[in-house]
C-alpha cells in the first residue's frame, strides 16, 4: 500500500481517497480512515527520504517542496472529518426523538449524552476533541449533540478544533515515523499503533467520565 500511496502522493486522487474514508467513518466505524491518513504521511516521509542523496542544497529544496504535502494533508482530512461530523449531527438533530429512545436504552449512552450536553454548553468542549481519537468517540459525539439538539456554534468550533488536531497527530505521526523508523511497513506500523494507543487511552477517559457522577456544588457558610 506505500508503494501505491508514493505513487499518488501529490496526486487529486490521495486526497479523494482519504476524503471519502474520513468522512464516511463517522458511520462506518470500522473503516480505516486513521491507518491510511498515517500511511500517507508516511508515503510523503518516503519521497523525502528519496532526497537524502542529493546535494545539500539540492536536498533542502526538495525536502521543503514536501511541506505543502503535509499541509494539504492534514487540511483534507481535517475538512472531511468536520463535514462528516456536520452530516451525522444534522441528520441526528432532525431524527431526534428516535435516537433519544435508542439513548434511553443503555445508560452508559445516556451519561454521555449528559456529560456531552454539560460540555458543550459549559465551554468545556475538549471532551468533543477527546472523543476524536477514540474508537466511535466521533460516531457517538455527533449524533448526541444533534439529538440533544445543542446549537451549531456550540458544537462546529469544537468539532473544526477536533477534525484539524487529530488530522496533524496522524499525519505527522505516519510523516517524523517514516522519517525516523524509514518509509517501511515497520514505521507504518509503530505509528499507527502509537495512533491506537492514543486512542485506547482516550476511550478510557471518556468513559471514566461517563461513568463518574455530575460533581456537587458546595455551598459556603456564612
Amino acid at each position: 500500500m506505500l508503494e501505491i500511496l508514493g505513487s499518488l502522493t501529490g496526486s487529486p486522487w490521495l486526497y479523494g481517497m482519504i476524503a471519502a474514508s474520513v468522512l464516511l467513518d463517522v458511520f462506518v466505524p470500522l473503516l480505516p480512515s486513521g491507518v491510511l491518513v498515517v500511511a500517507a504521511g508516511t508515503a510523503v516521509a518516503g519521497t523525502a527520504a528519496d532526497a537524502a542523496a542529493l546535494p545539500s542544497h539540492a536536498r533542502d529544496a526538495a525536502e521543503s517542496a514536501h511541506l505543502p504535502e503535509i499541509v494539504a494533508l492534514v487540511l483534507c482530512a481535517a475538512t472531511a472529518s468536520v463535514l462528516g461530523d456536520l452530516v451525522a449531527y444534522r441528520m441526528a438533530r432532525r431524527g431526534g426523538d428516535r435516537f433519544d429512545r435508542a439513548l434511553s436504552r443503555s445508560r452508559r449512552l445516556k451519561a454521555a449524552q449528559e456529560k456531552l450536553g454539560q460540555a458543550l454548553a459549559g465551554g468545556g468542549g475538549a471532551l468533543v476533541v477527546l472523543a476524536r481519537f477514540a474508537p466511535a468517540g466521533r460516531s457517538l459525539v455527533s449524533l448526541t449533540a444533534g439529538a440533544a439538539h445543542r446549537r451549531a456554534k456550540e458544537f462546529v468550533p469544537w468539532s473544526a478544533l477536533a477534525g484539524l488536531t487529530w488530522a496533524a497527530y496522524s499525519v505527522g505521526l505516519g510523516y517524523f515515523g517514516g522519517r525516523w523508523l524509514g518509509a517501511t511497513w515497520l514505521g507504518t506500523a509503530v505509528s499507527v499503533l502509537a495512533l491506537f494507543t492514543f486512542g485506547t487511552l482516550a476511550a478510557y477517559a471518556l468513559r471514566r467520565t461517563a461513568d463518574d457522577p455530575a460533581p456537587r456544588k458546595r455551598g459556603r457558610s456564612v
